[in-house]
């Protein structure tokens, strides 16, 4: 008989929970589950429960996150080559995971689908400020990843990045729209109709709504430090990330996710650069960052060619591990860092409000030839 490790008895116990807390919130909702109720269907203790999960809605977003995360991808690729073909083939993958009347008849051995599971998912951000506040920031995050696919597909590639978030940002109004009405009157709603409304979004383009230049008040350290990178996931991808290549890595606290725009808007084109998300809230908050990034990337995945995803990678740095690497060991929602890599080494440092769009502004005004 083989006998496992520490991490994987911890492993197989919080699959075990995620799999009882998966039937528990399917069949009870939200609000009708309990921890107690969990714990007596994975056959465990409630200290066990609370030993891998600080609460209830930890849980449910952990759920939610895993069954994004391990949704098939759709059959066949649809070969969008226009802006219009791509947000159509991108919301109708996001459409096929509407909820029919059929899947709330929950009985004790159905196979629950993530649709049941989600019912209950923004009434609770509306109810809860600490999660509202980075869903908003995931959302805008979102926006962005879509609307540098747009631009990748589109002829006009010279075009501001702005214009393109105005579009992004009024499809995930419909889709998400769509997805509201649908568990609550899904004889009302009709996918093909919003499927055209998206296609239309292209046509019709958009001018995104000015805001005010964020204050910059970071600083710029030039160092030269060793680069050792721990492993990670892009989320985007769903792949190992890049990190052994130059380019720049900012470490953004889940309030202050907005900000990695401007650093997009002046960084290099053809040149990596990769988003660490972080919290001091991570039990919550990580999984709600991977489930709002599964959701948008499953879609994208399917509906742009590779060479259009964005070149943006995101990772969900929950432990901090990654922020560590670049040397910053304390980190909140209201982190703001940045490290510039070059040539296997840390070359400059930024600590503050705007440190992504500092560092990528150094970077630019560098004399030194040859980083790409």
């Amino acid at each position: 008989m083989v006998r496992l490790t520490r991490a994987q008895q911890q492993d197989a116990t919080r699959r075990k929970v995620l799999a009882a807390a998966k039937s528990e919130f399917a069949q009870r909702g939200f609000r009708g589950t309990t921890v107690d109720g969990i714990a007596a269907r994975a056959d465990m203790t409630r200290g066990a429960v609370y030993s891998n999960f600080p609460g209830k809605r930890a849980l449910y977003l952990a759920v939610l996150a895993h069954e994004a995360e391990q949704a098939p991808a759709p059959e066949g690729h649809p070969s969008a080559d226009s802006p219009a073909a791509a947000l159509g083939a991108f919301a109708s993958t996001w459409l096929q995971q509407l909820p029919q009347s059929s899947q709330y008849e929950c009985s004790e051995d159905a196979q629950f689908t993530s649709p049941a599971l989600s019912v209950d998912f923004v009434p609770e951000v509306l109810m809860n400020e600490q999660i509202r506040r980075p869903f908003a920031q995931l959302l805008a995050l979102d926006a962005l990843l879509l609307a540098m696919s747009l631009r990748a597909i589109s002829q006009s590639t010279a075009a501001p990045l702005e214009s393109f978030i105005a579009s992004a940002e009024s499809v995930l109004t419909i889709l998400y729209g769509t997805t509201q009405l649908s568990y609550v009157a899904p004889e009302f709603t009709d996918p093909a109709r919003a499927i055209a409304l998206c296609e239309q979004v292209a046509l019709l383009g958009g001018v995104k709504t000015p805001t005010p230049p964020p204050r910059i008040d970071a600083r710029v350290t030039r160092v030269d430090e060793p680069w050792e990178p721990p492993s990670c996931i892009d989320r985007v991808r769903g792949e190992s990330a890049r990190l052994d290549r130059n380019g720049l890595v900012a470490i953004l606290g889940m309030h202050r996710i907005g900000t990695i725009e401007a650093a997009l808007s002046i960084w290099p084109e053809h040149t990596d650069i990769t988003l660490a998300l972080v919290s001091d809230h991570p039990a919550e908050l990580a999984p709600l960052a991977r489930l709002a990034i599964a959701d948008i990337c499953r879609s994208l995945r399917h509906a742009f060619p590779a060479a259009a995803l964005p070149r943006l990678q995101v990772i969900v740095d929950d432990a901090g591990t990654l922020a560590a690497a670049c040397g910053f060991d304390k980190v909140d929602d209201n982190s703001e860092f940045a490290v510039l890599v070059e040539n296997g080494r840390i070359t400059a440092r930024a600590d503050g409000r705007g440190a992504g769009e500092a560092a990528a502004t150094a970077y630019a005004s560098s004399s030194t030839p040859d980083r790409a």
